[in-house]
């Protein structure tokens, strides 16, 4: 116990100096989140002061906890003796069905301290416990009159493409085969599909910005989940370049000024990933050098920026029945595989892996078309004379960091040209020189720009 508690608090460990309402808080976060123990008789600086118990003590801490929450935590509690001090510890188990609440709150884990949740956390939160999603409830909001049958019968046309075995059921007995409909009631999910009308909650702006704030051409697309693709490329290719590369053939090569497969996969992202209960919406702006991609919906608190990129996560569609739907039609081609492919892709095609951020309350994704300069003004001397000493590839291996923080030697070989040994040889002279510095290991660690 000694061990355990000069560790200090974390995400699954609370010390307590008595039995009080935030006790019961504490334990209600652990069961919506990985589970836990509250140390009683011990203060958050790890000092023991114990705490005074008769016989019916912990049966009386119990029923408080009990008759608090719901559903009902029932705790298991231990008693220890430290230094001749009496410590009690509540320890409890992730519930199987969650939010646990505590007099009608709800709280979940975060660090070392409780968080209380929001309205939008505590739907999601119950989803997930039945593997659900809210894009698989059915609406009373709709109804089948306000589907196209076009468009379920283009989804069965695009289905029997790519399948053995056709299609030739009517347009509702498809839907029904799918779940996406259910006596005379449709899935969300459905109604983002296949709606005949504008979809205002799935509303996507895009923009051409001449800088920060100038725009010069705008579109705002609110038709279904499989338009908003076309739609979106369409927008962006519209306003990127395009150059014709000659090569021995008889025909031009074109290049895009971004690969329009990563771009396709980012906007695709977009779409499954959505939280379309956000009153926010997504919005694209394409600036001269670089594309913003942003979506309401941040990234789910198990799953960080670096495990993201490096590709150490169980996927986790937030909308499942359309994410289903999109690789039933060939759309999404593997789950969680989409990040590591934009990344490749954009390294192929020798321009920076995308930056990847949560940002207010949804996600951020930045592409850009080159490399950006190195050297800028800068009013001291000192750092001049730095800079003006670097070679061209140690500039762009500085930029290449900059714009992603967790980059690899490997990628930024193949983004600047050059061999992976030199990579690495130019990473060592700016450690040395002390311009870069590493933080954390090898693997899941980062680089910091020091100067």
């Amino acid at each position: 116990m000694k061990i355990l508690i000069s560790k200090g608090e974390s995400e699954t460990l609370e010390f307590k100096s008595s039995f009080n309402q935030e006790t019961i808080v504490s334990l209600s976060a652990f069961t919506n989140t990985k589970g836990g123990v509250v140390i009683l008789g011990v203060s958050d600086k790890k000092e023991i002061s114990g705490v005074v118990i008769n016989e019916e003590t912990l049966q009386n801490w119990t029923n408080e906890i009990k008759t608090k929450t719901y559903p009902s935590i029932l705790p298991d509690a231990e008693i220890f003796e430290i230094d001749n001090k009496v410590i009690v510890s509540l320890s409890v188990k992730e519930y199987p069905i969650k939010p646990v609440s505590v007099k009608g709150k709800y709280y979940k884990r975060k660090g070392n301290s409780n968080h209380q949740l929001s309205i939008q956390e505590i739907s999601d939160l119950h989803l997930k416990t039945f593997n659900s999603s809210w894009d698989n409830y059915f609406t009373n909001s709709y109804d089948i009159n306000n589907l196209s049958l076009e468009k379920i019968n283009a989804f069965t046309d695009k289905l029997n493409k790519i399948r053995e075995n056709n299609i030739v059921d009517d347009p509702l007995t498809v839907l029904h085969k799918f779940e996406l409909i259910k006596v005379e009631k449709i899935s969300n999910a459905c109604f983002l599909l296949f709606s005949k009308d504008d979809v205002f909650q799935a509303t996507i702006h895009a923009g051409r910005f001449s800088d920060s704030i100038s725009i010069k051409d705008n579109k705002t697309i609110r038709c279904d989940l499989f338009g908003q693709i076309d739609e979106v490329l369409s927008f962006i290719k519209k306003h990127i370049n395009k150059e014709y590369i000659i090569t021995g053939n008889p025909q031009r090569e074109e290049r895009w000024q971004y690969p329009l497969q990563a771009l396709r996969e980012i906007v695709i992202n977009m779409i499954v990933h959505r939280n379309y209960q956000d009153a926010g919406e997504s919005i694209i702006k394409i600036y001269n050098d670089k594309i913003e991609f942003f979506n309401p919906g941040r990234l789910p608190d198990d799953i960080s920026i670096e495990q993201l990129i490096s590709g150490d996560y169980i996927s986790q569609a937030r909308n499942k029945k359309v994410a289903s739907i999109f690789k039933d039609t060939g759309i999404i081609e593997q789950y969680g595989s989409g990040i590591r492919r934009i990344r490749e892709i954009f390294i192929a095609y020798q321009l920076l892996p995308p930056q990847f951020e949560n940002f207010q309350h949804g996600f951020k994704v930045t592409v850009f078309s080159k490399l950006e300069k190195v050297v800028e003004k800068v009013a001291e001397k000192v750092v001049e004379k730095v800079v003006e000493e670097l070679s061209l590839n140690q500039q762009k291996i500085i930029d290449c960091i900059k714009s992603n923080h967790f980059i690899s030697a490997k990628e930024t070989a193949a983004i600047i040209g050059i061999s992976l040994r030199k990579a690495q040889e130019n990473f060592k002279k700016l450690k040395d020189k002390k311009i870069i510095k590493r933080i954390g290991p090898d693997k899941g660690g980062y680089w910091e720009v020091l100067k």
